[in-house]
Order: C-alpha cells, then sequence, then structure tokens
C-alpha cells in the first residue's frame, strides 16, 4: 500500500522561506506529475504549481518567481520551495503526485496536507 507523507509546513513571517516536501511511502520507480494545491479558509482548493509527465512546469500567476517546484527520483520525493512568503500564503498545501509503482503501472495519492500560516 502507497501513501504520500507530507512535511515542511509551519508559521513563517512575511519574507521567508519553507520547503514542504511530498515523500512516496512505499516502494516505486518515481513520481512522473506532482501538483501543489493549497486551500485557505473559506476558499476554494486551488493549484500552485505542477510537474508533468512530459516535463512541463505550471506555476499559479502569484507563485511565479517565488515558489519552485522539484523532485528527486533518488527518494522518490517532491518538494515545494516556497520564497519571499507573504500573508496570503496562508493555508493548507496538498501534493497529489502520479507515481509510476512498475514499468506500465501507476498509482494516484493525495498527501495529507501540511499548515503553512504567514504572519504579517
Amino acid at each position: 500500500q502507497w501513501k504520500l507523507v507530507e512535511s515542511g509546513g509551519g508559521l513563517v513571517q512575511t519574507g521567508e522561506s519553507l520547503r514542504l516536501s511530498c515523500a512516496v511511502s512505499g516502494s516505486a520507480l518515481r513520481i512522473s506529475a506532482v501538483g501543489w494545491y493549497r486551500q485557505a479558509p473559506g476558499k476554494q482548493r486551488e493549484l500552485v504549481a505542477a510537474t508533468f509527465s512530459d516535463g512541463t512546469i505550471r506555476y499559479l500567476e502569484s507563485a511565479k518567481g517565488r515558489f519552485t517546484i522539484s523532485a528527486d527520483d533518488a527518494k522518490n520525493t517532491a518538494y515545494l520551495l516556497m520564497t519571499n512568503l507573504k500573508p496570503e500564503d496562508t493555508a493548507v498545501y496538498y501534493c497529489n503526485a502520479e507515481v509510476q509503482l512498475h514499468i506500465g503501472e501507476t498509482w494516484n495519492g493525495w498527501g495529507q496536507g501540511t499548515q503553512v500560516t504567514v504572519s504579517s
């Protein structure tokens, strides 16, 4: 059985940085695609950053230049580096990943969420 384990959230001040991690628990070949989403209280979940299986990377407009999405195949872990954080970045962040388990077999799952709070 596989799951995605998130870590790295916390309370920071405006302008500071955080790096979120999303690790695959269980045997897998690699993360082939990943999306980082966030949901603030009273708001809909939105896609912040994503990598696709063809290598394309996309960012939410407000995240461009501040957030960087990446993955370490050796560790089966995806990351979201967030710099110059702003109070409006406060939300619960979730990862969603497509994981290649074996040749020809994939699994898609969600992390449990991690709280990011940015104080002004």
